[in-house]
């Protein structure tokens, strides 16, 4: 129960983030970003181009969570660090303003599919290896025209590799940690 409260917040401070007062101040823009606004690195994660570009992220989140069932402790953390992991990778790419939450969703998809496959949910590898393949494709084969119209604007690809990658590789460290924790118990 507590997770969908979590998920009520997360979705009302998006929503909160699409005023048009506020989004200036927090979209992940490079310049202010290399000006020492650093909060944007984060915060670009929590709006959108429009709402439809809102109601399509939230809706991902929610079946992320829906699918997986996390508990509400193991939401936040992967949330924050995968939108760190995305705003600082943006950096890297050629993008000047970037806003949506879909490379985090990417991470937390990816983090939750992998933690299940590590603990012993062959099928999981499944869902790993379709988020690969998923990505594989956008880069070989663009993203759909239908979607950048809807979000009027680019699909950033990039920051969906980078939300997987962060996802995966959190995913990874916290069953090794998990694995050292159990042995220290067991010792």
């Amino acid at each position: 129960m507590r997770v969908y409260l979590l998920l009520s917040a997360i979705s009302i401070i998006c929503l909160g983030l699409q005023h048009e007062t506020m989004q200036p101040y927090v979209e992940w823009h490079r310049s202010a970003i290399q000006s020492g606004q650093w909060w944007r690195i984060v915060t670009g994660n929590f709006t959108h181009t429009n709402f439809a570009h809102l109601a399509m992220n939230l809706v991902g989140l929610w079946l992320i969570c829906f699918i997986f069932k996390p508990k509400s402790t193991t939401v936040l953390l992967p949330l924050l660090l995968t939108s760190i992991a995305v705003g600082v990778g943006n950096l890297f790419s050629d993008m000047h303003i970037y806003v949506g939450l879909s490379g985090t969703l990417h991470g937390l998809f990816g983090y939750y599919a992998l933690r299940e496959r590590l603990q012993g949910r062959k099928s999981s590898g499944l869902l790993v290896l379709g988020l690969l393949g998923k990505i594989a494709w956008e880069f070989s084969f663009g993203v759909s025209s239908v979607t950048s119209g809807l979000i009027e604007a680019r699909v950033a690809i990039e920051s969906h590799l980078f939300g997987a990658t962060s996802g995966l590789l959190l995913a990874y460290l916290s069953n090794l940690s998990d694995s050292l924790n159990n042995k220290e118990s067991k010792s």
